[in-house]
C-alpha cells in the first residue's frame, strides 16, 4: 500500500491431506482469505511454495494454472458471485460445462437440498440458497480440493448446521478435501484438523480426534 507493506502471512507452514476437513478459524483480517486464495491459485506468494500432489504452484504456467484452478479446486466465495440472468440450474451447469466428468447438475444441487429451486433466479432466493447454489457449482466438477470462504456465514444456525453436514458428506461420500475458513469457532468442533490464524500466523493447530457431528454444535 504505497510505501506502507502489509504482510498478510507470515511464516505460514501447513499441510493438507487427502479427504481432510480442515478448518481454519481466525478474526477479521487474520489472513484467512489471502490464504485462502493463495491455496486456489488466485493470489501468488511473494516467498514459499504452495504444492498440490507434489507440484509447486509456482512453476505453472498461466495455462497450467487455468487448469488447476479448472480442474483441481471448487471455490465456494463469501459472497456467491452467480449470474444474476441465469437460474440455479444454469448457474451450476456452467461449471459443469468446463470438466469432462461433472456431476449431474440436478444431484449437485440436490445435494445442498436446493432442487425445488433449480429454476429460480439468484433475486428470487435468500442470500443461504445464492450461497447453497454456489456450494453445488463448486462440487458439480468433483475437485478433489474445495476451499470455502465462509460457507455459513449468510446461514442461521438450523440452515448451517445443515450446510456444515453436507460439506462432510461431500468429504465421505466423494473424498473431496474440504478447507472451510471462518470467524466463527464452533464450526471447528466438526473438522478432523483445526488451524487457528491471528495476524497473518499460525497460533495453534491440533487434531480432533472425535470431532463433533454438526447436529451437536451449538453456535
Amino acid at each position: 500500500m504505497g510505501e506502507v507493506p502489509v504482510r498478510a502471512l507470515q511464516e505460514i507452514s501447513m499441510t493438507m491431506k487427502r479427504a481432510e476437513f480442515l478448518v481454519v478459524v481466525g478474526p477479521s483480517g487474520s489472513g484467512k482469505t489471502t490464504l485462502l486464495n493463495l491455496l486456489g491459485g488466485l493470489d501468488v506468494p511473494t516467498e514459499g511454495r504452495i504444492e498440490f500432489d507434489g507440484k509447486d504452484l509456482h512453476d505453472f504456467n498461466s495455462r497450467e494454472l487455468t487448469a488447476y484452478r479448472r480442474f483441481s479446486v471448487g471455490f465456494v466465495f463469501q459472497f456467491y458471485n452467480l449470474v444474476p440472468t441465469l437460474t440455479a440450474e444454469e448457474n451450476v451447469r456452467i461449471a459443469a460445462e468446463l470438466v469432462e466428468d461433472p456431476m449431474d447438475v440436478r444431484e449437485a444441487l440436490e445435494r445442498v437440498d436446493l432442487l425445488d429451486r433449480a429454476t429460480h433466479f439468484p433475486a428470487q432466493m435468500s442470500g443461504g440458497e445464492q450461497q447453497r447454489v454456489a456450494v453445488a457449482r463448486a462440487i458439480v466438477k468433483r475437485p478433489p480440493l474445495l476451499l470455502c470462504d465462509e460457507p455459513t456465514g449468510a446461514l442461521d444456525f438450523t440452515t448451517g448446521k445443515l450446510m456444515l453436514r453436507r460439506l462432510i458428506d461431500l468429504r465421505d461420500d466423494l473424498g473431496m478435501s474440504v478447507i472451510v475458513i471462518t470467524h466463527n469457532s464452533a464450526l471447528a468442533e466438526a473438522a478432523d484438523r483445526v488451524v487457528r490464524l491471528r495476524s497473518g500466523r499460525i497460533v495453534e493447530e491440533h487434531e480432533n480426534r472425535t470431532p463433533k457431528p454438526p447436529e451437536d454444535i451449538v453456535w
